[in-house]
């Protein structure tokens, strides 16, 4: 591992970024690609990427859910088409792949965490091309690991908590879903584990998420407490939020196979989550 040559794809995005900081306090040694100067589906800047890499880790993806919608092909080009290439290249060079995938692989209405063996079922076009890289990905029959993750957050990028907290700054009352269960995620967690992987170089599809489960409702209220943000928090149903792209209710992970990997207990949801808001103490004065 000491030798080996790693390359992020999308190494600046909230992942990317994350797992950059994380590889070097691990000593492993990175080169971080991104746009505007590595563009994913240009095979010419995949080539020259994959050109002298060992491992490849693959976190750029087009991750609006709602804009995939109405930019079906644009999608499909980056999360899928391009992981088919890298997984081709791959195998040629025997290169060892790590490939971030989601939970909206999923339809969202099983009545438990899903398992890797659970059929997927994706409900909109972003979790469709998710599932369509992971397909590709495995066709390609190179040395891989595909890791899908769920409601992850973290400082380089727009997710949930960033995105209620500047909600909050202009409103008094605010709605939320109760009916959405998941796993709140922080990249820094998923980018400690991924360099647990880089050394272990495992082959197949593992989840991995926050010990426990929690409402985005629920979720909110934590947040905002935390911060000490006086909103009046409301629930609601996600029926009662008309969107572009329908999202899976059920975003549970079972994360058992993963942990037989690490060498340290997965942390419940609420430690990482508050860290992060600690993170963010200027935003307080709201």
């Amino acid at each position: 591992m000491a030798d080996d040559k790693v390359v992020i794809l999308g190494g600046r995005g909230m992942l990317g970024s994350d797992l950059a900081i994380a590889c070097k306090k691990h000593g492993i040694q990175t080169n971080v690609l991104d746009l505007p100067e590595f563009d994913i589906t240009n095979s010419k800047h995949l080539k020259q990427a994959l050109a002298s890499a060992d491992i490849v880790v693959n976190c750029a993806a087009y991750t609006n859910v709602d804009g995939a919608e109405s930019h079906a092909e644009t999608a499909y080009k980056v999360n899928a088409q391009a992981v088919g290439q890298i997984g081709s290249i791959a195998k040629d060079a025997s290169i060892w792949v790590l490939h971030i995938s989601t939970d909206f692989v999923f339809d969202g209405k099983a009545d438990r965490p899903y398992l890797e063996t659970d059929t997927p079922n994706p409900i909109n076009t972003y979790g469709k091309t998710k599932l369509a890289a992971e397909q590709l990905l495995v066709q390609s029959r190179c040395p891989h690991c595909i890791m899908r993750l769920e409601w992850t957050y973290g400082l380089a990028g727009n997710n949930f908590v960033t995105k209620l907290i500047k909600a909050a700054k202009t409103n008094k009352t605010l709605k939320v879903v109760d009916d959405q269960i998941g796993s709140p995620t922080a990249t820094t967690e998923a980018a400690a584990v991924i360099c647990r992987l880089l050394r272990k170089k495992p082959q197949g599809l593992f989840h991995f998420a926050a010990a426990g489960y929690v409402s985005r409702f629920e979720m909110a209220k934590f947040i905002l407490e935390k911060l000490n943000i006086p909103v009046d928090l409301k629930n609601c149903k996600t029926a009662d939020f008309p969107s572009t792209a329908a999202r899976p209710l059920n975003s549970r992970l079972n994360c058992d196979k993963i942990k037989q990997l690490l060498d340290k207990p997965i942390k419940h949801w609420q430690q990482p989550l508050e860290q992060f808001l600690n993170q963010l103490s200027p935003i307080r004065q709201v």
